[in-house]
């Protein structure tokens, strides 16, 4: 088998592993939080047998190991069960939220690509005043947490200057291009708290391995053929240097969606975040057990392309 098949073969293994983990971790320690789950779709007015049958119908009168392998065997089946408070497929209430978790964790991506590069570029190659800012800003950021600086923009931003919506995804009553509009004025807040929080490491990240790329031997010889500084730090160095850096942003992934989770929740911005604390305010397993299910996976699935993708770009990896 070549080189490269064998490479993906072990990641795509790997993953399916750490997928069951997260799956059975999950199902365990939901089982394990305080309340009774009943109480979500059994009332106090009930008669016993009413409520017996009710538990019945959702499983929840069986041994752990029962309902461990009936959701196994119904997660194999793109089953995700039905949701207690509100009596509709978890599939359903989680695909109505997940468009809003990709867009803010996309755009948080994005932007804090866009604006890391440049400013790992500055850093790296303007060995002065702006590499100790950047890397002061650097380790700032990576010291903040996302409540506290998702509710201070919420306070300056929102409550205080009145530039920004203070909570959901956009405003009633619009359409057209101004709905559009009104979609990216809530994004900013909820973005730029992820922003912020991640940009610290990513900035950090490629300007050591580009200050490092700087020193190597190609270029070096790059210098002695004639080639300008800055040819050699854009043509040579940074794509050497972004190699790592695209670890960086499938690490980064997992943080973003917890981040999210927590800012869509301050912001009650309507993605699964918000979804995953309703759930658990409401002891909505099955809910709860799907997106984490969901966001494992997405997360999974976005590290194991990103070893696919460092694997095709650099032939070390794979071979060693």
């Amino acid at each position: 088998m070549p080189p490269l098949a064998r490479f993906a073969l072990r990641r795509v293994l790997r993953g399916v592993v750490t997928i069951w983990f997260a799956v059975t971790v999950t199902f365990l320690m939901l089982r394990l939080l305080p309340g009774d789950p009943a109480l979500a779709v059994a009332t106090p007015n009930m008669t016993r047998e009413t409520r017996q049958a009710l538990l019945h119908q959702y499983g929840l009168d069986q041994s752990l190991a029962v309902q461990y392998g009936k959701y196994l065997w119904q997660l194999l089946h793109g089953n995700l069960g039905v949701s207690f408070s509100q009596s509709v497929p978890v599939t359903t209430a989680l695909m109505e939220r997940l468009p809003w978790t990709l867009l803010l964790t996309l755009s948080a991506l994005v932007v804090t690509i866009v604006i890391g590069v440049p400013l790992g570029v500055l850093a790296a190659s303007r060995r002065g005043f702006w590499d100790r800012a950047v890397q002061l800003s650097g380790v700032v950021g990576q010291s903040l947490f996302v409540p506290s600086i998702g509710i201070f923009l919420l306070y300056l931003l929102g409550l205080k200057l009145r530039w920004f919506p203070i909570g959901g995804a956009y405003t009633e009553n619009t359409y057209g291009i101004a709905w559009y509009g009104s979609v990216l004025r809530h994004l900013v807040l909820p973005c730029l708290s992820l922003v912020l929080v991640q940009l610290g490491s990513y900035v950090l990240t490629l300007r050591s391995t580009l200050i490092d790329a700087l020193g190597e031997d190609y270029c070096t010889l790059a210098r002695a053929n004639g080639l300008g500084e800055r040819k050699v730090l854009w043509k040579h160095a940074l794509r050497n240097a972004l190699l790592p850096t695209t670890t960086l942003v499938g690490l980064q992934l997992g943080f973003v969606v917890g981040g999210a989770v927590l800012t869509e929740t301050i912001y009650a911005y309507p993605g699964i975040g918000r979804g995953i604390y309703e759930a658990v305010t409401q002891l909505d397993f099955p809910v709860l057990q799907g997106a984490f299910v969901l966001l494992s996976a997405t997360v999974i699935v976005a590290n194991l392309l990103t070893d696919l993708a460092y694997g095709l770009l650099d032939p070390r990896v794979r071979t060693a």
